[in-house]
């Protein structure tokens, strides 16, 4: 049976099945409430029951008061509705709605789809979430070292684990580290989420993604947020490297095209085992060769320093797009401000 939930004071509204809790129904239709461990234990997703019945759920008792309870409180993590529901609750709708925390994680897994990548997934403790916009970077925060700096490429709704992209960079020390020494289940600690490179959902605009390299790894949490959402909006994905290796997830891009996603890919230096039969050059030059006119559209861009200056240059200058409607993540082997 599906009900109506409907949130104060924006007055957003979305269905709810009966057997979903409010959060992951609010989440499912792009409405971010706060969050955190999503098992009934850290009361970050409290909120008010203005009307309307619910199953509570299990939670911890110390958690939900009875007397928060009798006053319409309940845990949007853990309680289901029993009738249509009108909740009074914050919505996340900024970075500055999201705590910053610091944390340790486990490696849960380690895989390498290409030579010079590895993908980490990294589980939290028990009871733990990290609630983070699609997009955004965490700090892996190391002993008497600078903080090195990745994006997630999980989507936020898909949080069990964090999924990190890291490219194996010559004389890089954490790089040489992940790559020779790591192990799986051992311990790290981060910080985050952190940044301003996040999907606006605020408009109506077209959106071109352009990533180079691991600059995927954002994008990739963006792209799966959009189609988890169901986001409408006309999503034209390009990638770029040097070699077809450096598209290391290439056939997961494919199959975002079946989901309506446009998706080109673009290599500047093939080699002939490639037998590449697509797009040549650079990648931001693609859009500049497909789009005449980029005024009425969204550019997110992130990869490689000299990708997103260039793409930022020729899209305000050459092709009209308003400087705020351009978004980027410069992937700099160095802290990100």
């Amino acid at each position: 049976m599906s009900f109506k939930t409907t949130i104060q004071p924006s007055g957003h509204s979305f269905p709810i099945e009966e057997h979903e809790t409010i959060l992951e129904a609010a989440l499912k239709h792009g409405y971010t409430l706060p969050y955190s461990c999503r098992d009934g234990v850290c009361g970050t997703c409290k909120g008010k029951i203005v009307s309307g019945q619910v199953d509570y759920g299990k939670y911890q008792e110390s958690t939900l008061s009875e007397a928060e309870k009798a006053a319409g409180m309940a845990l949007f993590c853990c309680a289901k509705p029993q009738s249509d529901l009108v909740l009074d609750c914050r919505e996340v709708s900024a970075v500055n709605d999201i705590p910053v925390k610091t944390m340790p994680c486990r490696v849960h897994k380690m895989e390498r789809p290409a030579p010079d990548v590895m993908v980490l997934l990294l589980k939290l403790p028990s009871n733990e979430r990290l609630q983070f916009l699609a997009g955004q970077y965490i700090d892996i925060l190391l002993k008497d070292q600078k903080p090195r700096s990745f994006s997630l490429a999980n989507a936020p709704h898909d949080d069990e684990f964090l999924e990190l992209h890291i490219r194996n960079i010559i004389g890089g020390a954490f790089t040489h580290h992940v790559f020779e020494v790591m192990k799986e289940r051992d311990i790290l600690r981060f910080k985050g989420p952190l940044g301003t490179f996040f999907l606006r959902e605020d408009t109506e605009k077209p959106i071109i993604l352009v990533a180079s390299g691991t600059g995927f790894a954002p994008i990739k949490a963006i792209v799966e947020h959009a189609l988890y959402i169901g986001l409408k909006r006309p999503i034209h994905f390009y990638w770029g490297g040097r070699k077809q290796t450096d598209l290391y997830l290439l056939d997961l891009a494919k199959q975002w095209e079946n989901k309506g996603i446009k998706f080109t890919p673009v290599l500047s230096e093939t080699l002939p085992e490639d037998a590449w039969q697509g797009r040549t050059g650079f990648v931001h030059q693609a859009v500049l060769d497909d789009y005449s006119d980029l005024s009425g559209h969204e550019a997110y861009v992130c990869g490689a320093p000299v990708v997103v200056e260039a793409a930022h240059r020729d899209f305000t200058t050459q092709r009209k797009l308003p400087n705020e409607a351009f978004f980027s993540d410069a992937f700099t082997f160095a802290p990100k401000n």
